[in-house]
């Protein structure tokens, strides 16, 4: 928070993306818990998407559906995630 205060920390935005990603991480860390060993794991696509999705008024954004050609071309599902398996944080 001092760095939001003194203006030479990350803006507002940027934290409201990451501790939203936290959050949701903690969540399914509690509802699934057992399905996590002790180690390291990549924040699953489906709630990354999810925080983004929730940011996109902010930016004055809008989301058009994904057409069945589009996402064939790209290799993805037509309502995500949207990102191919092989794409790394």
């Amino acid at each position: 928070l001092v760095n939001l205060g003194c203006a030479t920390g990350h803006p507002s935005f940027v934290m409201s993306n990451s501790f939203c990603n936290q959050v949701l991480a903690q969540m399914d860390l509690f509802k699934n818990g057992s399905q996590y060993g002790n180690q390291v794991y990549v924040l699953p696509k489906e709630l990354d998407e999810k925080v983004a999705r929730l940011h996109l008024d902010q930016l004055g954004v809008q989301l058009t559906e994904l057409q069945e050609d589009q996402a064939e071309y790209l290799g993805i599902p037509c309502n995500g995630p949207f990102k191919p398996e092989h794409y790394r944080y």
